[in-house]
């Protein structure tokens, strides 16, 4: 049985375990987070979500399972063209997309009724087209005209499209990126220049939003900042929820389906999640899931050690630092440490498209590690079948015999 898994899920095994057990988190706090959801408008349906989320979980792991087989070599020809396509979506959400709390961040296909966060797709195509142009310029990185300048414009391009509707995600991009390009020996000098002229943009855009009739989304994040500073009560409900179901949970928690807090905080099963996990399953619970996304990050560290290749290696970092930064974030916010964000926990919040391109970027991780990094158990299992055949083939020479 064993010998059979390892043979279809190749890759790092480590990160298989971690995709699972993520999803059998994701799927217990889901059903409780729901469940008084699934009552109230499903006519009594508790399961309702749950079914549907497993759904999505089950084919996310596909969409994991099927990329783990391709080449990453493919990516590095992609990523133009994604990058290209990401331009057009970004567009169509910030004038035309579905509103969600105020703020334009879906977009549908056209004759199809698909709707997905676009910022989403454009962070996959950014980093892999960061990964393609540091690995095709070692040899002249520290050269502006050369390494810098063609990343520097989508940069910009990318993170200016999305920040309008999603501050949190433009962020969190930028700092990802800042991130690959240090890794990728881009001079400090050049680093801190990229981060003043952001910083500029930035508050150009702020003071140009604050200025227009509507203010845009700048008066959101200025009233999220002003309460959590304040720590005002009225203004940081969700938050004070948040920190009442923590608390509550102590070290074991209140046990699977226990939770109470389900049915005062805001998106339990989304942006507040994470609460959930540790009031049913206490201060180890969270833990645990805490260390399975650290976890994460040492195994893809291990990878881009063994990798021979830089590409693949800038690509499986960039990929892992997006889901750890954002399950951090998610965590941060949950325990007060970060303002209001709406940034789901990766592979357990409720939400299919989340899901899935969390899946893609678990298979591209995966597809790298099972390239540059055979895992030793398959290995194992290889050399232990080629044993029993040559024992078997001696057998049948002696009974010969």
């Amino acid at each position: 049985m064993k010998e059979k898994f390892l043979r279809n899920f190749k890759g790092d095994t480590a990160i298989w375990l971690i995709i699972f057990l993520l999803a059998i988190f994701s799927m217990l706090t889901v059903y409780s987070a729901t469940g008084t959801l699934a009552y109230r408008k499903m006519g009594g349906n508790t399961s309702y979500f749950l079914f549907k989320h497993m759904a999505f979980l089950g084919f996310g792991i596909g969409i994991s399972y099927v990329l783990h087989n391709v080449s990453y070599k493919i990516y590095f020809s992609l990523s133009q063209l994604l990058l290209y396509l990401s331009i057009p979506l970004l567009i169509w959400t910030l004038f035309k997309g579905v509103s969600l709390n105020d703020a334009s961040r879906w977009v549908t296909l056209p004759g199809t009724g698909i709707s997905f966060q676009a910022s989403d797709f454009a962070k996959l195509a950014l980093i892999m087209y960061i990964a393609r142009v540091l690995s095709s310029n070692q040899e002249k990185i520290h050269e502006f005209k050369s390494a810098l300048k063609p990343i520097l414009f989508w940069v910009f391009v990318i993170c200016g499209l999305i920040l309008p509707a999603n501050f949190s995600t433009a962020a969190m991009l930028f700092a990802i990126c800042m991130i690959l390009l240090f890794i990728g020996r881009i001079r400090m000098k050049h680093l801190l220049s990229l981060m003043g002229i952001g910083v500029v943009a930035i508050t150009i855009f702020i003071v140009i939003a604050w200025n227009m009739p509507n203010k845009g989304r700048v008066g959101t994040w200025k009233a999220r900042v002003e309460n959590y500073i304040s720590g005002d009560d009225n203004g940081n409900y969700q938050a004070n929820q948040s920190k009442i179901a923590i608390v509550s949970g102590g070290l074991f928690g209140k046990g699977p389906g226990n939770s109470t807090q389900r049915n005062y905080l805001p998106h339990p099963y989304s942006d507040f999640i994470y609460a959930i996990i540790v009031e049913e399953y206490g201060l180890l619970g969270g833990i645990a899931v805490l260390m399975l996304y650290l976890f994460l990050l040492y195994r893809v560290a291990l990878i881009v050690r063994k990798s021979e290749r830089t590409f693949p290696a800038f690509l499986v970092i960039g990929l892992a630092f997006s889901l750890v930064f954002q399950a951090l974030i998610n965590m941060g916010v949950a325990v007060n440490i970060f303002p209001v964000t709406g940034q789901t926990l990766p592979f357990v919040s409720m939400g299919g498209t989340s899901i899935l391109f969390t899946s893609v970027a678990f298979g591209i991780i995966l597809s790298v590690s099972r390239t540059v990094q055979p895992d030793e158990a398959i290995k194992q299992t290889t050399e232990t079948e080629i044993e029993n055949e040559s024992e078997q083939e001696s057998e049948a020479s002696a009974d010969n015999n």
